[in-house]
């Protein structure tokens, strides 16, 4: 199977994991935000799960149309966010990058920068930027051997540890700072879910 067919293939188990924790991340984010994180990536799940049938079958192109039809699923913050990280990485790939186990730490790091640019969220704000930057120094550092997957997942587990006791710093979550200390973070636990799946 090739690459485009690998990929398709991603986004329709991605769709329903998500799916699936929809409800785990509506809670988390009803502690500190409004309550909606599950509902948003459940409506970008169908609408990517749509799109793959007839998404052209290259890499850069795929990605495109999971950005799009993120985008046109929902207007919140993390569906935003979720459709400028997939067309930041079709971009990344359309401008000549190849994409392999050395460059993808680079392509992690890049778009945490467009992300924390679009968001204007900083790295230690405990958002989900903080789980991306985790994951890409880790692949960076992974060995030849390791199985990236796994590095990926004990990543986004480490970062949501780490972070466990900081309070949010951005977003509805930073009215309640304090209340937050001791809370996982729901757009970091989200990508840990999408890890574990994607």
């Amino acid at each position: 199977m090739d690459g485009a067919a690998n990929l398709k293939e991603a986004f329709v188990r991605w769709a329903a994991a998500m799916e699936k924790v929809a409800p785990e991340l509506n809670e988390l984010d009803s502690r500190l935000g409004d309550g909606d994180l599950g509902v948003t990536l459940q409506k970008c799940a169908t609408m990517v799960r749509a799109a793959m049938p007839t998404a052209p079958d290259n890499v850069p192109d795929i990605l495109r149309s999971a950005s799009q039809a993120c985008a046109d699923a929902s207007g919140s913050s993390f569906g935003t966010l979720l459709a400028s990280g997939l067309m930041t990485s079709a971009k990344w790939l359309e401008a000549g990058k190849a994409l392999d186990r050395s460059t993808l730490p680079e392509m992690m790091r890049h778009i945490v920068q467009k992300l924390s640019a679009r968001g204007g969220a900083n790295l230690g704000d405990k958002t989900m930027l903080d789980s991306l930057q985790s994951i890409a120094l880790a692949l960076a550092q992974a060995a030849p051997q390791e199985d990236l997957a796994a590095v990926a997942r004990d990543a986004a587990t480490r970062a949501i540890e780490e972070f466990r006791t900081k309070p949010n710093r951005i977003g509805r979550a930073s009215m309640f700072a304090a209340k937050s200390i001791g809370m996982d973070d729901p757009g970091m636990v989200a990508v840990l879910r999408m890890t574990e799946n994607l």
